[in-house]
């Protein structure tokens, strides 16, 4: 974050009628703090003030956050005019909108509308104008004491929970829902749409890391874990994502986040940006791995496998994420990390535990719009406009940054064919090398380095035994003069593999000069091919045969190696 131009100032003073194209009878201010409370009132106010010309809208900038870095930012790629918020007092707003509590709003007699920016009032953290902590959510007493303040909530039990906290805000609770929920709710239907955007491929499972904020989130106990996530599922099964707190970008910034989790992008992990894209990554989720956040008990209410590895104390009790901390299993980070998201992916509990989940956080889900836009329209004392009530709306298809795997760590191994005359079966499991290196042979293994030629390491290309070409060769000759050249440049290496462009096949060259072709493997990964004529030549089979790749749970796979011509 950071970097990109301010925002354009709002036309502001008692003059501003004169440069005006809509002459909007009320006035309403939206208070930007963070990036987390900006993001919330950006993705609903368009629903909410669709088409009304009545309404002039005006965000003001309030710097005095530990983690308003990037809230700038993020006004600009939306096109906002920002008012500085030292000159909210030059103005008379009808109404001031907020996701954030701790705001220091100025005297006046209009109303303060706060919408929570996560699931209800689930965390303690750090008083900015104390040295002790305060449930997050919860506005300031001297707010609460003018009657000003309206607090917007998704479920009774929040409501009380705010007012034993907080008795002063009697009456001004509204119970709208959670329109974040609602989009979730609405998109599930287009998960594989949303896999497809991020690049997980057909079979594949997606584990999202999901990280709060804070030393007791799940990055700051275990800033390593997508990395070792990473290194334990095998990468042509699982894709890994992480969604980390906008908190943790402002307070860090992209360069320290992409520093720590270097391993991790270099293994393909796909880092999910703060802003909006998140919830669709979550609906294409298969399990969560994650903390006491929002994003985490969004994805349990969602129906999503969960394990937590990480609970604070500063969660609070009795919340619906401490119901989801007593019945969710918790992760082993000494454990067999495979084998325990593989438990979580089959639990055939999940359903009862979701169902539970979204009854204590969320009060009749699909109608947060309407109820807030009635809400707003009230304050602002309008008529809300003609029309239908507005909805909650599929979500985009979300975006990731992440890095192209180009080299792998590489076990095999052999087994006859489950039917007589069936051939072989060679089972292979590839985890980045970036963060697992291939361990020795086993007596019933056979293990591996292998580099895309795009490798940048060249230590590791080097080591390796297989290469790989980045582009399929324009024909088999070509191939195997593209083989012939790599293996003369690196003479560690044992085997060279290319696809070829003019078919489904791709070369493998050896380094006695001999050349095979296999038939039935995804030309997108030559890698496969190898693997398997790797684990025929160790194992002494002849070059020519019929195999059975096997890729764990994935589709098995007909394989033909046949000796090229030429």
């Amino acid at each position: 974050m950071g970097g990109s131009p301010e925002p354009l100032r709002a036309l502001v003073g008692d003059d501003a009628w004169r440069w005006s194209t809509f002459r909007g009878s009320r006035t309403l201010v939206v208070a930007a703090r963070t990036v987390t409370s900006t993001v919330r009132i950006l993705e609903c106010l368009p629903a909410l003030l669709r088409g009304d010309a009545r309404v002039t809208v005006v965000f003001a900038h309030d710097p005095t956050s530990a983690f308003s870095e990037g809230v700038t930012d993020v006004l600009h790629d939306a096109g906002c005019r920002v008012l500085p918020w030292d000159r909210l007092g030059d103005i008379a707003p009808d109404l001031v909108l907020s996701a954030s509590e701790n705001i220091d709003v100025p005297d006046g007699d209009y109303p303060v509308l706060v919408l929570p920016h996560g699931v209800g009032f689930q965390k303690l953290v750090p008083d900015s104008r104390t040295s002790r902590s305060r449930l997050s959510g919860a506005v300031p007493d001297a707010l609460l004491d003018t009657g000003r303040a309206w607090l917007a909530t998704s479920h009774p039990d929040q409501e009380r929970q705010l007012l034993a906290a907080h008795p002063k805000a009697a009456g001004h609770t509204l119970p709208v829902g959670d329109p974040c929920f609602d989009e979730l709710l609405a998109s599930r239907g287009h998960a594989d749409a949303y896999k497809a955007a991020l690049g997980v491929a057909a079979g594949q499972r997606l584990v999202l890391v999901s990280s709060t904020w804070g030393p007791t989130s799940l990055l700051g106990r275990a800033p390593e874990l997508p990395a070792r996530l990473l290194a334990a599922l095998p990468c042509d099964e699982y894709r890994v994502a992480a969604v980390l707190h906008p908190n943790v970008w402002s307070a860090h910034g992209p360069w320290q986040i992409r520093t720590v989790q270097a391993a991790a992008l270099d293994a393909g992990l796909l880092l999910v940006p703060p802003v909006h894209a998140w919830r669709s990554a979550l609906v294409a989720a298969d399990a969560v791995v994650g903390d006491h956040g929002s994003v985490t008990l969004y994805g349990a209410a969602l129906g999503k496998p969960v394990l937590l590895g990480a609970y604070g104390s500063d969660a609070v009790p009795g919340t619906a994420v401490a119901h989801l901390a007593r019945t969710a299993p918790r992760l082993d980070l000494d454990g067999d990390l495979r084998a325990q998201l593989a438990a979580a992916l089959r639990e055939p509990s999940t359903a009862s535990v979701s169902a539970e989940v979204a009854r204590l956080a969320f009060a009749e889900p699909g109608r947060a719009l309407p109820r807030l836009r009635a809400a707003l329209y009230r304050l602002l004392g309008l008529p809300e406009p003609a029309g239908d009530p507005p909805s909650a709306l599929v979500l985009p298809p979300p975006r990731a940054e992440s890095r192209d795997v180009t080299s792998w760590a590489v076990t095999t191994s052999l087994t006859d064919g489950a039917l007589p005359g069936s051939g072989p079966v060679v089972d292979v499991r590839r985890t980045p090398a970036a963060v697992s290196r291939a361990d020795g042979d086993t007596a019933r293994t056979y293990t591996h380095l292998a580099c895309d030629e795009a490798e940048r390491d060249r230590r590791l290309t080097e080591s390796a035994s297989v290469l790989t070409a980045t582009c399929p060769a324009t024909s088999a000759a070509a191939a195997r003069r593209w083989a012939e050249d790599v293996l003369c440049r690196f003479p560690g290496a044992l085997l060279a593999a290319s696809a070829v462009a003019d078919g489904d096949d791709v070369l493998i060259a050896l380094r006695d000069g001999r050349s095979v072709l296999a038939t039935g493997c995804e030309v997108t990964a030559p890698g496969l091919a190898a693997a398997v004529v790797y684990t025929c030549l160790r194992a002494g089979l002849p070059l020519e045969a019929a195999v059975t790749l096997r890729l764990g749970s994935l589709p098995e796979r007909q394989v033909t190696v046949r000796r090229a011509s030429g």
